[in-house]
């Protein structure tokens, strides 16, 4: 048996440097090469990847990140306000004073988060008019 050649190995193929999803919402990442040059401002897309070149403005996530956002953190806050008012029962101004407060800051904290996720989305999906090149 010890006459065998040793099974041949495969060369390690070029890991993808494409982020996930999730990964390109959190840190900016650009969908292509993974750089983080996906936004210009706190929540403005570059117009262009510098890195790669990638055309950004040619995406468009539109309202979706509000939408998401709306409805998720609508649906945690109307059931944690449920909550507090069934073993609290505070006032109305008190439930006005902490949940309004608590949805704006969810609200525009996690908005880079899903409109970074979004685009890297619909870039992964080819989610868009014209040919995707998926080359870095």
């Amino acid at each position: 048996m010890d006459d065998l050649p040793a099974p041949a190995t495969p060369e390690p193929a070029e890991p993808d440097r494409r982020p996930s999803v999730v990964q390109a919402g959190l840190k900016g990442l650009c969908p292509r090469c993974g750089e983080p040059t996906l936004f210009a401002g706190m929540l403005r897309f570059a117009d262009k990847c510098s890195a790669c070149g990638l055309d950004i403005s040619s995406f468009n996530v539109g309202d979706g990140p509000a939408a998401f956002l709306t409805l998720i953190l609508g649906t945690l806050v109307v059931i944690m306000a449920i909550a507090l008012e069934l073993t609290l029962s505070p006032p109305l101004w008190l439930h006005m004073l902490i949940w309004i407060p608590v949805t704006l800051a969810g609200t525009i904290g996690t908005l880079r988060l899903t409109k970074g996720a979004l685009l890297a989305a619909e870039f992964r999906n080819a989610a868009r008019e014209g040919k995707i090149d998926l080359r870095p």
